[in-house]
């Protein structure tokens, strides 16, 4: 940049800097599009999880999981799809599982399910990670989550979140009510 161009450059920012000085600052009653993230609470001790009974719970199928992830049951509306791939249907709860081995995340996830139903949650959020640390960097309980999840009934749909709540790194489940009325009577 020759100094004639750096001149008018700073020319200009005294120009622009004199000319917003008595700005007021506009107020808006729209939304922040911040989104407070939820916290993830540890689950409830579950009697039936202490065995080795859930373990075969999941089977490993093989289906391959891309970048993101993306199931839908027939019968739901595209419209819902949508409004849970954008986040416009905020988490009730969440599950974290970084850390933990598949054979964990097996557990947690069935347990983690079983406690989504019993409290009549609609959309939970479950954070497997991307798979930076794991060996060869591929994402082990992000295809595990693909092919658990498919396997339960009461899973409707299931997609990666939105980048601001975890991305390809994260996925939204929407749950069904209709098995409710089955869990109650037993």
């Amino acid at each position: 940049m020759t100094d004639d161009e750096q001149q008018n450059r700073d020319n200009v920012d005294v120009h622009f800097q004199q000319e917003v000085e008595g700005a007021v600052r506009h107020e808006h009653d729209k939304a922040t599009p911040y989104k407070p993230r939820l916290k993830p609470l540890p689950l409830p001790p579950n009697p039936k999880a202490t065995g080795d009974g859930l373990s075969d719970e999941f089977a490993d199928l093989n289906i391959e999981t891309g970048e993101e992830l993306e199931f839908i049951r027939p019968g739901i509306q595209n419209r819902l799809f949508q409004d849970l791939q954008r986040g416009r249907i905020p988490p009730e709860d969440m599950l974290d599982l970084h850390g933990l081995r598949v054979v964990e995340a097996r557990r947690a996830l069935a347990g983690f399910l079983a406690h989504a139903i019993r409290h009549r949650l609609r959309v939970v959020q479950i954070i497997h990670g991307k798979g930076y640390r794991s060996e060869d960097r591929q994402p082990i309980l992000k295809q595990k989550i693909n092919q658990w999840l498919r396997q339960r009934d009461e899973v409707l749909a299931f997609c990666s979140a939105p980048r601001f709540d975890g991305g390809t790194g994260a996925a939204y489940v929407l749950l069904s009510r209709k098995g409710l009325a089955q869990l109650d009577r037993s």
